[in-house]
């Protein structure tokens, strides 16, 4: 949509009122939409024009704030951010509107996320120092250890990469990647005393860190480009600094990882499989082992090929390997 006059577009727009609906469904509206309109014009403009009823949080229109997060056909969007136009190259001139999670609605955009500010409170969300109440000089931190906090403490607890999280949508424990992108941020802060127990609380599988899946939708729902995966990433590396890192099938994978590039510059999938979970893991994923190896995605041991350029390799992952496992 280039053209710089308005243009009515179709909007799908998903509606229920928790006291009333039994179940949810979507009403149609049409909306003149100029070239310049973000999706919070939309929402202001089928409530002042079209329903009244219609409710959806807002408050900053500055992307500061967080409130006005919604889906548009199923990208997780940050209403005042985010252009119409944009949009419509994207996804074509009829949207659908939605919550950030359909589940929790309480009345249309409007969403219960008790669920989200648990697990953000839930692991120490503020600095945890010893402080002299009457200090006689500043507490300085230089640029360049500032720069460790890597701009993870520029969240503006929108929720968005949290609701976008496959791991959050069928694991109900696993804490998602606001919280702990704010564990990084406090954890990397040289200020704080909590870092041990920060990573108690993110350590175990199930609810911590272990169970991110790696899809970066969390990095593409994020308004402020933050990439919540890096931040969950480093958080494995502090659990091997600090040496709390378990002998579980999750942590054997990482190290699986780095160790099958040192000895092939490249990723043996099964010898991958096997260090993880054992020879006796192996045998679940047979099946799967039998149709990449039609497909040509894993080949034999005695097969297995070396990147010609092994030796840089090995001397980049040496270089960046800053803690170590079980003496490796």
């Amino acid at each position: 949509m280039v053209s710089e006059k308005s243009k009515k577009l179709l909007f799908n727009v998903f509606r229920f009122n928790r006291e009333n609906d039994y179940l949810p469904h979507y009403d149609k509206f049409e909306v003149e939409v100029g070239a310049g309109d973000v999706v919070l014009d939309v929402l202001n403009k089928i409530k002042n024009d079209h329903d009244g009823s219609f409710s959806y949080r807002r408050s900053c229109r500055h992307g500061i704030c967080g409130s006005c997060s919604v889906k548009v056909n199923k990208k997780a969007t940050l209403a005042c951010k985010v252009r119409v136009s944009d949009l419509v190259e994207i996804f074509g001139e009829e949207l659908t509107i939605e919550p950030q999670d359909k589940s929790r609605a309480i009345k249309d955009m409007v969403i219960d996320k008790e669920n989200f500010w648990s697990k953000y409170n839930s692991v120490q969300p503020y600095l945890v120092a010893d402080i002299d109440e009457t200090p006689t000089i500043e507490n300085i931190v230089s640029p360049e250890v500032a720069e460790e906090i890597d701009e993870a403490d520029y969240c503006i607890q929108c929720g968005n990469c949290f609701y976008a999280c496959p791991a959050v949508e069928v694991n109900e424990d696993y804490l998602g990647p606001a919280a702990l992108a704010l564990t990084y941020r406090f954890n990397a802060d040289v200020r704080d005393g909590a870092t041990k127990e920060r990573l108690n609380i993110v350590n175990d599988i199930g609810p911590g860190i272990w169970d991110c899946v790696k899809c970066f939708e969390c990095a593409q729902a994020c308004p402020k480009e933050l990439n919540p995966i890096e931040k969950i990433t480093k958080l494995h590396l502090m659990t091997f600094e600090e040496g709390m890192a378990r002998d579980n099938v999750a942590v054997r994978h990482a190290v699986g990882f780095k160790w099958s590039i040192m000895k092939h510059g490249l990723l043996d999938e099964g010898e991958l499989v096997k260090y993880s979970e054992g020879l006796i893991g192996v045998t679940k994923h047979i099946p799967e082992a039998i149709a990449m190896f039609k497909k040509g995605k894993i080949v034999m041991p005695w097969n297995m090929p070396k990147s010609k350029n092994l030796d840089e390799i090995k001397t980049l992952v040496k270089s960046a390997s800053t803690a170590k496992f079980k003496g490796k």
